[in-house]
């Protein structure tokens, strides 16, 4: 899977480290190389890190690579954005929609 600069990756084994225990909310993408709206939301989730970068982290988790963290939040569909804040889940939102949309979202817990 591509990723570009300001979407970073991570796997169960970094997981705690980059997001449970990050001092500023981090936006998870679960996807997998073969999902179709992953691939549609990738460049949304690029601008949105870019636009964000002063508060939001943007990283991608690939759900067939890293199979502990995905059963860990029991996350069955791609793609699955998850905001984590203080180490805790704050807010889920399951598919690929629109910018807008998925802005108005984060708003609201960031």
């Amino acid at each position: 899977m591509t990723q570009t600069k300001t979407v970073g990756t991570v796997t169960d084994a970094t997981f705690a480290e980059e997001v449970i225990e990050a001092d500023r909310p981090v936006l998870v993408e679960f996807t997998a190389s073969w999902c179709p709206p992953c691939k549609m939301i990738a460049p949304v989730l690029a601008e949105i890190a870019q636009e964000q970068a002063d508060r939001l982290t943007v990283v991608a988790l690939d759900v067939d690579e890293n199979p502990e963290t995905t059963a860990a939040y029991r996350v069955l569909s791609m793609p699955t954005l998850m905001v984590f804040r203080a180490g805790e889940p704050v807010l889920t939102v399951v598919g690929a929609r629109p910018k807008r949309r998925l802005t108005a979202e984060l708003a609201e817990v960031l």
